[in-house]
């Protein structure tokens, strides 16, 4: 298999060190708009190069792997599922726009091309699948971070907040899903998962609270419908890194390649 890694921040560095380790891999695909952070990882690699955009190589890979922003998946979204090119999305959140995704969804259907979306940060999602066969009431995700983790979130900044005078656990935004997508699009792309997987943006609850003094990005997930209520409350560990985002989320990414380039499929 060959893949093509967009984004070598965090996440697509890790990804991309674990792929070249992986033997179904046979060539890793670099790209990132600071060209240099795609050419020192390569230099750690043994399979990888650096290409100039996804076009580059689309008919010689299998699999894109976008691990940037939002804006750059809803700039290759469209184009990679066209060619009839597997994705795999981090930042979920570029789906939160119900026109976008419905082209997206139609294109990749008509060109058999497959949208991967792993779990990301938060556990509980198989749950969350299951129980949205039937009926479900309600679907909360409560998301706790440290100061670092919230430091220039376009809400922070757009209300003017001055989080590093907060003392104690505040909570800052209760809202939908989508817009706690659009406000804080580097820290809850699990809401936007958590959207997909049941009742959608609209209807999923989100709560962001300010810990100064928490070590750990927090999700909580409360479900309730036909089948009974959950709970899963998943403390992480942040990327060292990139606090931002947490180490979960990389090794989630991990596990959906590794489960996809083996075809392996335990648990769904």
């Amino acid at each position: 298999m060959r893949i093509t890694i967009v984004g070598c921040g965090s996440i697509g560095t890790k990804l991309a060190k674990a792929a070249d380790e992986i033997a179904e891999v046979k060539r890793i695909y670099l790209l990132d708009m600071e060209r240099h952070l795609a050419e020192d990882l390569a230099a750690q690699l043994k399979k990888a190069i650096v290409v100039d955009n996804v076009d580059e190589e689309l008919y010689h890979c299998d699999l894109v792997i976008e691990a940037a922003s939002q804006e750059a998946a809803k700039q290759i979204l469209p184009t990679v599922v066209s060619r009839g090119v597997d994705i795999m999305i981090m930042s979920v959140g570029s789906l939160v726009d119900d026109g976008f995704r419905d082209m997206v969804k139609e294109k990749a259907a008509q060109c058999e091309s497959r949208i991967f979306i792993p779990s990301g940060a938060v556990c509980g999602t198989d749950g969350l699948r299951s129980s949205a066969t039937g009926r479900l009431d309600e679907v909360e995700l409560i998301t706790t971070k440290g100061t670092k983790s919230l430091e220039g979130a376009p809400y922070i900044v757009e209300k003017g907040i001055d989080i590093n005078s907060i003392t104690e656990p505040t909570t800052i935004f209760t809202g939908t899903a989508r817009d706690a997508v659009r406000l804080f699009p580097k820290n809850v792309n699990v809401a936007a998962t958590v959207s997909l997987l049941g009742v959608g943006f609209d209807r999923t609850k989100v709560t962001v609270v300010l810990d100064p003094n928490s070590h750990s990005n927090s999700h909580e997930l409360r479900v309730k419908g036909e089948f009974g209520e959950m709970t899963c409350h998943t403390y992480n560990v942040p990327s060292p890194d990139n606090p931002k985002t947490s180490h979960l989320a990389a090794l989630s990414a991990i596990s959906a390649l590794k489960r996809i380039v083996r075809n392996e499929w335990i648990g769904i």
